[in-house]
């Protein structure tokens, strides 16, 4: 499925891991060709290294770049926002366009403010994207339309799977599926250490701990059971995972879980 036209360009503007990796998943989904994407980084290296390894048009100018493209996705750091649009140049280059932000915390009205004649998306992608396996919550901003909507959740859907929210839920999603990679590691790492301490290799333990929070996730989204009546499934009554369960409640692994999302969000409530 085509993204854009083939007349029209896709700018990234600060093109880092984020943007590589989203530059890498549109490619091999043919959704767009690399001579209509256009990408911006600081580093000479880096805009050099993204031309040779995927074909695209690569600078250092955000503006060139802002100027040359159709749609833009501002995958800039949120401290650097406000040197980044906060120019009449840059304000007209992106007036009238879609430009979509991956700035954690970086709200619409702020973005807003900076182009108050864009249409704005405010978006948090996380990590998996890299593979393929990403997940995205999207929020539009005032006059952006459905078309434009279902461009940008077409954008990430490109890189796993996307979904609208409205902006009020954007620093849960952050918490949630931007930094909550980071703490699946840590418990993949944790029942890796268990399992370790019991005699199995390190690498045999992360790997099968690995797959097997991959399957447990991939059961809830394919059979959209809840994941009580999962848990239920395999805890036979009186039998070991029953006990580890018991483990697990008297650890308040539940409490701790959904407090690290509660702060988490109220942390991310302050980037911007």
């Amino acid at each position: 499925m085509t993204l854009l036209e083939a007349k029209q360009s896709l700018g990234i503007i600060g093109c880092g891991t984020m943007g590589e990796a989203i530059v890498r998943g549109i490619l091999r989904s043919g959704g767009l060709a690399p001579t209509q994407i256009f990408a911006s980084d600081a580093r000479a290296e880096v805009a050099a290294a993204l031309a040779a390894n995927h074909g695209i048009r690569t600078g250092t100018d955000n503006l060139a770049v802002a100027m040359a493209c159709d749609v833009a996705l501002l995958a800039v750091k949120p401290h650097q926002m406000a040197a980044v649009l906060g120019n009449d140049a840059m304000r007209v280059a992106l007036a009238h366009k879609l430009v979509i932000s991956i700035a954690a915390g970086v709200r619409l009205e702020k973005l807003c403010g900076y182009l108050p004649k864009s249409a704005t998306i405010r978006a948090m992608p996380n990590t998996p994207a890299l593979i393929g396996e990403g997940m995205a919550g999207l929020a539009r901003g005032k006059g952006t339309s459905d078309e434009q909507m279902a461009l940008g959740l077409a954008l990430f859907a490109a890189v796993g799977k996307s979904q609208e929210v409205d902006e009020a839920h954007m620093d849960i999603v952050t918490a949630l599926v931007g930094s909550g990679p980071a703490f699946v590691f840590v418990m993949i790492d944790a029942l890796a250490d268990g399992a370790v301490r019991l005699g199995l290799r390190r690498d045999t333990a992360v790997a099968m701990a690995a797959q097997m929070v991959q399957g447990a996730a991939r059961m809830v989204v394919q059979t959209g059971r809840h994941p009580a009546a999962l848990k239920d499934q395999v805890t036979t009554p009186g039998g070991c995972t029953a006990a580890g369960l018991s483990v697990m409640e008297d650890g308040k692994i539940r409490s701790v879980l959904a407090r690290t999302i509660e702060e988490t969000a109220r942390v991310a409530g302050k980037l911007g």
